[in-house]
């Protein structure tokens, strides 16, 4: 193979590789955002539990205050009873203790009510607390490993960047020129696979003069289309 052909296929894996690797560790800010976002909607869930939680309570509360205001006055009335000195004060008292012996009894099936609810959002207000704890443990250990992660990406990238130096230094002036060129127009891909007559990124057919030409591997030959670097791979299998 041209050498500087050779080269340059393994320049263009070195800029692939650094591309992939530059994705990743430009995508692990927006990982971690994520991760923030659901815990604060984890958090949100736990406040909203507490919120139905106390305002539950305190609907309880207001039904027990009046629950109590009822039973002192369903009191009196028994009380008054005992003093009333005509049937018709009788009947009328006797209507005013049923009712409020009705009115008791309705406050109190609530307040049973409002306690089985109460058991209910005690219960949700506990879960949402044991989600929160065991979803802010798995959050900060994966944030810990993606922060490693970076670490180890980012010397890789440098290294790459080391092989890429050294490697551009054996490459001729010539070919390196075209290389940057290409690549700076075609999105950093200078050099592609030619296989079974097509340029395997632009998938146009190539000439069959061309294509033999890259068969040989022993000079630098551009794809009529995409204007990118061919080579052909032998081991490389057919698409047939």
């Amino acid at each position: 193979m041209f050498p500087d052909l050779e080269r340059l296929i393994r320049l263009q894996q070195l800029d692939d590789a650094a591309s992939e690797t530059t994705r990743v560790v430009e995508a692990i800010p927006s990982r971690i955002e994520a991760l923030d976002a659901q815990l604060t909607a984890d958090a949100a869930a736990v406040d909203d539990a507490n919120t139905r939680l106390s305002e539950k309570k305190s609907e309880r509360a207001a039904v027990e205050k009046t629950l109590a205001a009822v039973q002192t006055r369903l009191s009196r009335f028994r009380e008054q009873l005992m003093a009333v000195k005509t049937n018709k004060e009788y009947t009328a008292m006797q209507h005013e203790i049923a009712t409020a012996e009705a009115d008791v009894q309705e406050r109190e099936n609530t307040i049973l009510e409002h306690m089985l609810e109460l058991d209910d959002l005690a219960a949700a207000v506990t879960a949402a607390d044991v989600a929160l704890a065991g979803s802010r443990a798995g959050i900060e250990r994966t944030k810990a490993a993606l922060q490693t992660e970076r670490g180890e990406l980012e010397r890789a990238l440098a290294s790459t960047a080391r092989k890429r130096t050294t490697l551009t230094e054996t490459i001729g002036a010539p070919a390196q020129a075209l290389f940057k060129r290409i690549s700076n127009q075609r999105q950093g891909i200078a050099v592609v696979e030619a296989r079974d007559g097509l340029c395997t990124l632009c998938n146009v057919r190539l000439r069959p003069q061309i294509f033999n030409q890259v068969l040989l591997n022993t000079e630098l030959i551009q794809c009529d289309s995409c204007n990118r670097i061919l080579y052909h791979s032998p081991n490389a299998k057919s698409a047939a």
